[in-house]
C-alpha cells in the first residue's frame, strides 16, 4: 500500500472514524462471511495453465465459427513480433504519450509512424494518431472549415455510414450543414450532380471514401479534384481498410489534399471495436490546422539524434481560442504496434498481403455470386469486400447462416434500406479457400422459406 501517513496519523484517522485497526474498514460481517474455507487449486505449471484455459476455450462454440464479417473493421493475421517489441521497456513511460516528457522511443516510433502514413497515403505530413476514422474523419471536415471559412460540406453517402453519424455529431456543435451525395449503380459515388452542387462555393470539403462502405474502389476520376479545388473546396479522402493503401492508387495521387482513415488493419486486433488507431495526413498547406501534434526529429547537444514534440496546436499547449482541435490524447500505443508491424511487413510484404486480400475477394465475388439466386450487387473493382445480393432478405439469410457455424456479414439493410437483400461480405488473408466454400455450401442449402421475403 502507498501512503503518506505516519502510524500517528493512521492512529488519529481511526480514531475520528471510530475504527480500532485498519482491517475493521474491510471485514466482512459475520452474517455474510464465509463459513468454510474456499477451494482454491494448487498451484500449477505454465503448460498446465495453457492447458486448463484451452479447455476452457473448447467450451464455447466461437472458435469453431468462420467469419466474413468486416465493415470497418477487419480480421488480420498479427505477427508475434508486434507484441513481442511493443511491451519493452524503451516503448513505456510513467508520462501519458502526449506530454514533451515522453520517452525517446516512443517519440522515435511516432515520427516513424508519421513517416509510414505519409508514405502510405502520398501526402507531406502526418499526424501522431487520433482516436479511430471515425473521429480523424471529423478533424479532418474541421481542418478543411478552418482552411475555408465555409460551414457546409458534402460527403458520398458511400462513406462508411458509422463515420457520417460522427461527423453529424460534431457537426451539430460546430453549426455546420451536411450534405449528401448519392451512390451510382455501380456502387462508386454518383458524381453527376458534383458540378450544379459546387457553383454556390458553400462548401468547405468534398469527401469520399476508397475504397468505400460498399468496399467499391472510389477514387475520384482524373480531373475531378482540380474541379473541386477550383472552387476552394478542399477534397478530403477516407480510408477505412489501411492494408488498401499498399495496392491501390495514394489518396493524393487522385487529389486528395486531407486524407484521414482507420489503420486497426496494421498490427491491431479487432477488440470488440477498439481501441483502433485513427490517421490523419495533410498536404503542407494545411501543417498548421493539423490536429493533435506532430513528431520532428533533431539533434541535441551532442549532436545525437534526438526526437521532440515539434507542433501541438491543441487546447492543452496553446490558448484555447488558438486551438485547432480539442483532442485530449491519442492512440500512441495502437501506432506502435501499427509501426512495428509495418516494419515487420516492410514494402513487398506489405503488397503481398494486400494483393493476397484481393485474391480472396475475388474468390468470394466469383464463387457466391455463382449459386443461383445470388449476385454481386455492384460492378466496381473491390478491395477486402463486396455486396452481395441473396434471395430474400439478407437477415434472414444472416440468421440462417449463424445456424451452421457461420457469421455472413453485415447486413446492409441496416444502414440502406434500400439494400435490405444485400450482405457485406468481407475476406482477408486470414480467408481459407475451405472458408469459402464452406459458406457457398452453407448458402445452397438455406431453405426458400429462411430467404424468402414475409
Amino acid at each position: 500500500m502507498y501512503t503518506p501517513h505516519t502510524a500517528a496519523d493512521v492512529a488519529a484517522m481511526l480514531r475520528v472514524i471510530g475504527a480500532d485497526t485498519l482491517d475493521d474498514l474491510v471485514r466482512v460481517p459475520d452474517a455474510i462471511a464465509l463459513r468454510t474455507p474456499v477451494e482454491v487449486t494448487p498451484q500449477l505449471s505454465e503448460i498446465e495453465i495453457a492447458a486448463r484455459f484451452r479447455g476452457f476455450a473448447e467450451r464455447t462454440t466461437a472458435s469453431n465459427y468462420v467469419s466474413f464479417l468486416g465493415a470497418g473493421a477487419y480480421r488480420h493475421y498479427v505477427p508475434p513480433v508486434v507484441g513481442a517489441i511493443a511491451m519493452r521497456g524503451e516503448f513505456l513511460t510513467a508520462y501519458t504519450p502526449y506530454q514533451p516528457e515522453v520517452s525517446q522511443g516512443y517519440l522515435q516510433a511516432i515520427y516513424e509512424w508519421q513517416t509510414y502514413v505519409a508514405l502510405l497515403t502520398g501526402l507531406d505530413v502526418a499526424n501522431a494518431s487520433v482516436y479511430d476514422g471515425a473521429t480523424a474523419l471529423a478533424e479532418g471536415v474541421i481542418m478543411a472549415v478552418n482552411a475555408t471559412g465555409r460551414k457546409a460540406v458534402l460527403v458520398s453517402r458511400a462513406v462508411h455510414p458509422n463515420y457520417r453519424a460522427v461527423l453529424r455529431t460534431y457537426a451539430e456543435g460546430l453549426e455546420l450543414v451536411i450534405d449528401e451525395l448519392p451512390y451510382a449503380a455501380d456502387g462508386r459515388t454518383d458524381l453527376s450532380s458534383l458540378d450544379a452542387a459546387l457553383a454556390d462555393q458553400r462548401y468547405a470539403a468534398v469527401v469520399v471514401q476508397s475504397p468505400n462502405v460498399f468496399g467499391a474502389v472510389d477514387a475520384l476520376p482524373a480531373g475531378i479534384a482540380e474541379k473541386i479545388r477550383a472552387t476552394k473546396t478542399v477534397v478530403v479522402g477516407v480510408v477505412a481498410e489501411a492494408l488498401s493503401l499498399a495496392a491501390l492508387a495514394t489518396p493524393a495521387s487522385w487529389g486528395a489534399e486531407i486524407c484521414v482513415g482507420e489503420a486497426q488493419s496494421f498490427g491491431n486486433a479487432i477488440a470488440y471495436g477498439g481501441p483502433h488507431v485513427g490517421f490523419i495526413a495533410a498536404t503542407n498547406e494545411h501543417l498548421r490546422r493539423i490536429p493533435g501534434r506532430l513528431v520532428g526529429k533533431s539533434v541535441d547537444t551532442a549532436g545525437r539524434t534526438a526526437y521532440v514534440l515539434t507542433l501541438q496546436a491543441r487546447e492543452q499547449h496553446i490558448r484555447r481560442e488558438k486551438a485547432t482541435s480539442n483532442i485530449c490524447t491519442n492512440q500512441a500505443h495502437c501506432a506502435l504496434c501499427a509501426t512495428i508491424y509495418l516494419a515487420a511487413m516492410g514494402k513487398t510484404g506489405l503488397r503481398d498481403c494486400a494483393a493476397l486480400n484481393v485474391a480472396r475477394t475475388n474468390e468470394l465475388r466469383a464463387k457466391a455470386g455463382a449459386l443461383d439466386g445470388f449476385a454481386a450487387r455492384f460492378a466496381a473493382p473491390t478491395f477486402n469486400e463486396v455486396a452481395i445480393r441473396v434471395p430474400g432478405r439478407a437477415a434472414d439469410v444472416l440468421r440462417a447462416l449463424e445456424e451452421k457455424g457461420i457469421i455472413g456479414g453485415l447486413d446492409l439493410g441496416r444502414f440502406y434500406p434500400e439494400l435490405d437483400d444485400c450482405i457485406l461480405m468481407a475476406a482477408t488473408e486470414l480467408t481459407t479457400s475451405a472458408d469459402v466454400d464452406r459458406l457457398v455450401t452453407a448458402l445452397s442449402e438455406i431453405p426458400v422459406r429462411a430467404a424468402a421475403h414475409v
